[in-house]
């Protein structure tokens, strides 16, 4: 059902909330985006104690990175915007 989220606009809305939340919470968004790469690239090791990830569940932590990726682009675009109209 992956292929259904990535065209439902609710679901691409909720995971940009996600980081645009962190953002305003002044969380380093750089930092949450290249974490959940690592997360993805690293996976569960062999024999670790960590429960096997799903292929359902990887696919929807990419998709979540994918959405955040575009969405730290777009915070960071309109953050710039702002700085050059603020007063002087």
């Amino acid at each position: 059902m992956l292929w259904l989220k990535r065209w439902n606009f609710i679901e691409r809305a909720r995971l940009e909330r996600e980081l645009w939340d962190a953002f305003e919470g002044g969380e380093d968004i750089e930092a949450k985006v290249e974490a959940l790469r690592r997360a993805l690239e690293e996976g569960p090791t062999e024999g670790s104690a960590e429960s096997p990830v799903s292929p359902a569940a990887a696919g929807e932590e990419a998709f979540r990175l994918e959405v955040w990726e575009t969405t730290r682009i777009r915070i960071r675009r309109i953050e710039a915007l702002m700085r050059d109209q603020a007063p002087r």
